[in-house]
């Protein structure tokens, strides 16, 4: 059995320890995400994981998928013919993906199983993708590591009078070059982006629609978001938060460049992001709550009176991390409310950042695992601010 195999066999067991917990009778999948972290591929149709025993694939695409128990259908209507063709009953309590069904489908399931309970496929899984796999750590390394070979050939990229967009796209193909799949998974409706975003000068002010640290003006009404032709010019800061997609496992890391010489507020600003880095490292380890991370940042920033600038200006984020893997924005959430804890295989990224008026934003973003007794930081790399 090869390494991937094994590890997709912990993961489905993984679920049905759940679905036990809960009392539930199975599990039906659809969306790509859930599909591809419990089969290690992607199909259009549905992964139904019983409580016990093997989990069945119900194919309408691609043709040729090779494994045990796939049957091809056309429509959801013919599985419980199928299921009960293989001796198996229909599940009188069912978890559907609740939150990423269209209200359509989730009622044509319904109608279709029948279930005496339906429970919230999504919260689960997305806490079962929480903790990673020894696999899923290493795959997280793999991006880590091609991430900041990336990051190390930016400066190469600026040319006096260059936009930030133009600046964007000789990274994006550097990324490519060097293996980046080109997708920016999310959670969560509404957050189409690029492969990230480079945000130049007073553009890092400017709010978007979008769910992330910072947003950017963007290039055009139908995506508001990121750069938006600003030509870089001395005393402007840019800041680079690319994803590292290099595997399906996407690591997170943002760097401050500057053009000439900037402001010493910017600076200052900058370094203080750099503490609140290093406080995270000393006292982040398992059972510590996310709550309290934000809280324990919240104080440095109003101790150095940067309140108004931190996270943004006119729109500033009520987070400050955000778990990380086959989505950019998987649990847990470091924000005021959050209920979570650390626990040890998590993988979150943590981006103290700052935006000041006409020099842009500051702070660095990077990726941590939690260990035994702490966190590691994958993303290694320069975290002053690097000059053009």
């Amino acid at each position: 059995m090869s390494i991937i195999d094994n590890d997709l066999k912990i993961r489905v067991k993984h679920l049905q320890n759940e679905l036990q917990k809960t009392e539930m009778d199975g599990c039906l999948i659809s969306s790509n995400v859930n599909i591809f972290y419990l089969t290690g591929m992607i199909f259009s149709g549905y992964l139904y994981v019983p409580t016990e025993g093997e989990s069945h694939y119900f194919v309408k695409r691609p043709e040729g998928v090779v494994c045990e128990n796939v049957d091809y259908i056309y429509k959801p209507e013919q599985i419980p013919n199928l299921l009960k063709n293989k001796g198996l009953k229909l599940p009188e309590t069912l978890l559907l993906e609740v939150d990423e069904l269209v209200y359509s489908e989730y009622i044509r399931l319904q109608s279709v199983f029948q279930p005496k309970k339906t429970g919230n496929a999504t919260t689960l899984m997305r806490n079962l993708r929480s903790i990673k796999t020894q696999f899923e750590i290493e795959q997280l390394r793999f991006s880590a590591k091609r991430h900041i070979e990336v990051y190390s050939e930016i400066q190469k990229c600026y040319r006096k009078g260059i936009s930030d967009l133009d600046l964007q796209i000789e990274i994006e193909y550097i990324m490519r070059k060097r293996g980046s799949i080109g997708i920016f998974r999310a959670f969560g409706a509404n957050m189409d982006n690029f492969m990230g975003t480079v945000l130049a000068g007073e553009n890092a002010a400017a709010p978007a629609p979008y769910d992330f640290a910072l947003g950017g003006a963007g290039n055009s009404c139908a995506m508001p978001i990121g750069a938006n032709g600003t030509i870089l010019k001395d005393g402007m800061t840019v800041m680079v938060d690319m994803a590292g997609n290099f595997s399906p496992y996407i690591t997170d890391m943002s760097r401050v460049f500057s053009v000439g010489k900037i402001d010493q507020k910017a600076i200052n600003a900058h370094n203080v992001s750099l503490l609140i880095h290093n406080e995270l490292k000393n006292i982040a380890k398992p059972g510590f709550s996310c709550a309290e991370l934000y809280n324990e940042t919240l104080k440095i920033v109003e101790k150095e009176n940067l309140s108004p600038y931190f996270m943004g200006t006119t729109q500033q984020a009520k987070f400050v991390g955000h778990g990380i893997g086959l989505q950019i924005n998987e649990p847990p959430v470091l924000s005021p409310r959050s209920k979570e804890v650390l626990q040890k295989n998590m993988v979150f990224a943590f981006e103290p950042k700052f935006v000041i008026p006409k020099i842009g934003a500051v702070g660095i973003e990077n990726s941590y695992l939690v260990t035994d007794t702490g966190i590691e930081n994958l993303t290694i790399f320069e975290e002053n601010i690097i000059p053009f």
